[in-house]
């Protein structure tokens, strides 16, 4: 509670102005606070955590002949894809960029198990040739129609039909027509229709690779829709993928 305390003073001259204390008590105060916090923790809504569902790369078994496994379960060679990704950078360990001040991101792709090597521990030209390099460009609109561009074509063309008919989903949502309820559903119908014919991707990173390519890897498998992948160790075998590439296209 408030208190104002009035003061004489002593002896004061004829029309002095009196002195008053204001003391105010704040300890109720400090009653209201524990209320008010009780409150608001009944009732607020605890929401879970959005994250990111990885699957995590098994050990490395040097004797195991088909190198790609995801969470447990054989890959078929026809299914199985593997992107490394690498930043070029310069002499002093700095990410080069383009004119645009992007940066310079290189997407090495391949279809199938790791490529073949021959007995000088080189990879074969057979193995070699599997072995492609893009970068993230994205997509763009020409004539009313969606063309996709770089590493994005490729992934979205492996898995063209999921990722047309979740398109169309979506659509269907913009429109209102369907809730977000009913679009989560029949995409996930989709997805487990087919999931025994989209590929598995295993996405690599070099040591040089900035988390920002990591990232734009990650959000090539949203788009494309593509929910078998996981993230792998980076290993010898995929520096001489990346070493023969370079070697067979030199700038």
């Amino acid at each position: 509670m408030a208190q104002i305390e009035q003061s004489d003073g002593g002896k004061k001259k004829k029309g002095a102005q009196k002195k008053m204390q204001i003391h105010v008590d704040f300890t109720p105060m400090v009653d209201m606070n524990m209320l008010l916090i009780t409150f608001f923790m009944l009732c607020t809504t605890m929401i879970k955590s959005q994250t990111l569902s990885i699957a995590l790369p098994a050990p490395v078994d040097p004797n195991q002949q088909k190198t790609e496994q995801a969470a447990g379960d054989e890959v078929n060679e026809r299914d199985a894809v593997t992107i490394i990704i690498d930043t070029e950078r310069d002499e002093n360990n700095n990410i080069k960029h383009d004119d645009k001040g992007n940066a310079l991101e290189v997407v090495y792709y391949y279809e199938g198990f790791a490529p073949a090597k021959g007995e000088d521990g080189k990879l074969t030209p057979e193995g070699a040739a599997k072995i492609k390099a893009y970068s993230f460009e994205g997509n763009t609109q020409e004539n009313g129609k969606t063309v996709y561009h770089g590493i994005r074509e490729i992934l979205h063309n492996r898995n063209k039909v999921v990722a047309e008919a979740v398109n169309d989903l979506k659509k269907e949502r913009l429109e209102n027509k369907i809730d977000d309820e009913t679009f989560n559903a029949k995409a996930k119908e989709i997805r487990e229709a087919n999931k025994s014919t989209s590929p598995k991707v295993t996405i690599k990173a070099t040591d040089g690779a900035a988390w920002q390519s990591v990232i734009s890897a990650l959000d090539e498998m949203q788009i494309n829709q593509i929910s078998q992948y996981r993230i792998g160790t980076f290993t010898e075998d995929d520096q001489l993928v990346i070493d023969t590439y370079k070697a067979n296209n030199p700038k």
